[in-house]
């Protein structure tokens, strides 16, 4: 029997949930406890109800599908490392009701303190620190296992593993990414290797998981759909709503983006909260073509978007536009946009630039202009873009010596002048209003001289077959 101080703790736990969320937990801990809680029956006496890791992982219907084997077991000794009897030698290998609800309290509800003794049972089984590769690890099996459950429950919302990248190096990459935020007691980052070898204890780990929120976030998506709690109440679907947008424009057409699924989510994460519920596939060089009039065509007055472009050598990356992207006959040089604007990569590393502060150079576009430079560029100068396509489409350059002075990122690509294999535009958040009234104008219609060279060449009006309807939804919402 529990003594006092075990059971107000136990009740306080309880006290966070709302008595329908209670009704909930009690569910679900009676369908994994229902074959060790009738195993007394015989008796004669009531046998108090737990919970072993073989019912865990034979309970197919509630946890094995949805949750990866490896995930868990981690949530298993993350529940078993709840101590109510003040004697951590005692560790039961079963999971009492109340060691139950206390790791659903700490983890969904509770403080950075309260989730870390958790966490780092989760990472390690054994006492003490733990090093840099066991938090890599944990941290790739919990990226996975949150694509997998949201795979499993449908709510990829658009998006699915055939029409996207790998996830598993995009949960490496995010991984990586995330483990970049990890800092020694001094304050130093250790990096590459270092890193993987380097020991952490508690409160190392405390801080980064305080100053990483994704952490908190992907393992409070993996309990309520892994476990299939607390999932349907109003309030508690809000940790979902945004973290992967509403996808549209790419079903049928037979196309695997450029991005995965982990890079999606980061991606969208570091957008303006208002624009991170839907992406609209505005512009594919492999459905479209590969011409710099179509890329104008599609992407030219449809708001903020997202550009990613993929090099020979394999590189993947790209950047946000804050504005619509607009051709202007253009006297001078003429940069739109604001400081929301960023760039980013995707392979061989995960990483977001955001803006310095020391020029406006955030987004320049121009086509069909004899006197300036035509292309599409974020960030830098005429000639030294952090992220430049030409307007002979196919050619592009990512310099930085040492950084791009406007987004304070690397080269991007592999080599400082690249040839580029694919790339893909995405417009984010609502179509703006503007795009509506006119509807779907190709670059075709609002530059003559455009127009005129492609029917000079023999290739009149091929666009017009590639227009697509402004409502592109894939399920008629």
């Amino acid at each position: 029997k529990m003594g006092n101080a075990e059971s107000n703790t136990y009740q306080n736990h309880l006290s966070r949930f709302l008595p329908e969320e209670q009704t909930d937990i009690d569910g679900m801990f009676d369908t994994l406890s229902g074959s060790s809680g009738a195993a007394g029956a015989k008796n004669g006496k009531a046998t108090k109800k737990t919970v072993t890791l073989a019912a865990l992982q034979a309970r197919k219907s509630i946890t094995s599908e949805p949750l990866p084997e490896q995930m868990t077991v981690r949530l298993y000794n993350g529940m078993k490392s709840i101590d109510l009897t003040g004697k951590s030698s005692r560790a039961s290998e079963q999971i009492a009701k109340e060691q139950f609800v206390i790791f659903m309290s700490n983890l969904l509800k509770g403080n950075a303190d309260e989730k870390i003794t958790i966490i780092m049972k989760m990472i390690s089984k054994t006492e003490g620190p733990v090093k840099g590769k066991q938090i890599q690890e944990f941290t790739e099996d919990l990226i996975m296992s949150l694509v997998h459950v949201l795979n499993y429950r449908k709510e990829l919302k658009g998006w699915n593993l055939e029409n996207t990248r790998d996830s598993a190096s995009g949960a490496k990459a995010l991984a990586s990414q995330l483990l970049s935020e990890l800092k020694f007691a001094d304050g130093k980052n250790p990096v590459g290797p270092q890193l993987l070898e380097a020991t952490f204890d508690q409160s190392v780990i405390e801080d980064w998981v305080y100053r990483v929120p994704q952490i908190s976030a992907f393992l409070s998506v993996v309990i309520r759909q892994g476990f299939h709690v607390l999932h349907s109440l109003p309030d508690q679907t809000k940790d979902i709503v945004n973290l992967v947008p509403d996808c549209k424009g790419i079903k049928g057409r037979g196309l695997i983006s450029l991005l995965d699924i982990p890079s999606i989510i980061y991606i969208n994460s570091h957008l303006p909260a208002e624009l991170q519920q839907k992406w609209r596939l505005l512009f594919s060089s492999r459905v479209h073509g590969e011409s710099f009039s179509q890329l104008c065509g599609h992407i030219v007055n449809k708001g903020p978007c997202i550009v990613i472009l993929k090099d020979l050598d394999g590189y993947i990356f790209g950047g946000f536009a804050s504005h619509s992207w607009e051709v202007k006959p253009q006297l001078f040089f003429f940069f739109a946009g604001d400081n929301r604007c960023f760039l980013f990569s995707v392979f061989p590393s995960l990483a977001v630039y955001t803006c310095t502060g020391y020029n406006d150079h955030y987004m320049y576009l121009n086509h069909g202009q004899q006197t300036m430079p035509n292309g599409l560029g974020m960030g830098g100068q005429h000639d030294y873009f952090g992220l430049w396509v030409d307007g002979d489409y196919g050619k592009g350059h990512s310099k930085a010596k040492p950084r791009c002075t406007t987004y304070n990122s690397p080269q991007l690509s592999a080599k400082e002048n690249f040839t580029l294999d694919a790339m893909e535009v995405w417009a984010v958040g609502d179509l703006p209003e503007s795009a509506v009234i006119k509807g779907k104008k190709s670059i075709l219609d609002v530059d003559p001289e455009a127009q005129a060279l492609l029917e000079m060449a023999g290739k009149t009006r091929q666009s017009d077959g590639l227009r697509e309807p402004v409502e592109d939804d894939d399920d008629g919402n």
